[in-house]
């Protein structure tokens, strides 16, 4: 059986639910047959939820992380391609940090690629009849940072295990207290994730391509230059 760490974050800023909490939720009260699912909820902190998740990572001992976000502005259940070494937030996370222009991790590479079959999940999602694509960004906030810190796990702890990130668009709720913003029913978006995860974990038993889940190569880029200080 396929052991499967799904994790969503907490509520931020204004919001007393977070979109992705409460699709995973339902995915975990009716989890897809033949897989081991394990929920846990990461803080929106920055270095806080990528200790939550390496502890969950080491208890759990999964073959498979998918890790979900809100995404505010999405359409659709997007399947994230990449996640960059760096943190640059618009906002403060939930302990007030907002750090600007800093890495991920210190040293670390410019990005780490996904090692999530993206746009199988995508497909598989879409044939469900289920809003779905392919995202080239997971932005600069607290997912991009859980995001890149898995593929870090990923590279220099646990290359045998896959995962990758899926942001989860605004509940309907949500959406109607704001102006002109997407949104999906979570029964919706928790479906997409069960389906995510199937295509997914049938992944986990075929061997991985060369490139999934590698780091993008070391550049002397601005980015390159840029970045520097403490592991956050």
């Amino acid at each position: 059986m396929i052991r499967v760490l799904l994790t969503a974050v907490e509520p931020f800023g204004s919001d007393a639910v977070n979109a992705s909490w409460e699709a995973c939720r339902l995915v975990a009260d009716a989890p897809p047959a033949d897989l081991h699912l394990e929920l846990v909820q990461l803080p929106c902190v920055f270095g806080k939820s990528l200790t939550v998740l390496h502890d969950a990572v080491s208890r759990t001992e999964p073959d498979l992380v998918v890790v979900t976000g809100q995404g505010a502005n999405r359409p659709d259940i997007t399947v994230e391609q990449v996640a960059i070494n760096l943190d640059d937030a618009v906002a403060p996370d939930n302990k007030g940090n907002q750090p600007v222009d800093e890495p991920v991790v210190a040293g670390g590479p410019d990005a780490y690629f996904s090692s999530l079959p993206v746009k199988a999940c995508v497909a598989a999602m879409r044939k469900a009849g289920i809003p779905a694509s392919v995202s080239h960004t997971a932005g600069t906030y607290v997912c991009n940072h859980i995001a890149y810190g898995l593929g870090h796990v990923i590279a220099t702890e646990r290359p045998e295990m896959r995962g990758g990130l899926a942001h989860v668009p605004y509940t309907p709720a949500q959406a109607a207290s704001r102006e002109r913003r997407p949104s999906l029913a979570s029964t919706t978006a928790a479906e997409g994730l069960r389906v995510l995860l199937r295509t997914a974990a049938a992944a986990v038993q075929e061997p991985r391509r060369p490139d999934a889940g590698a780091a993008a190569p070391a550049r002397r880029t601005w980015l390159s230059r840029k970045l520097s200080g403490p592991l956050r």
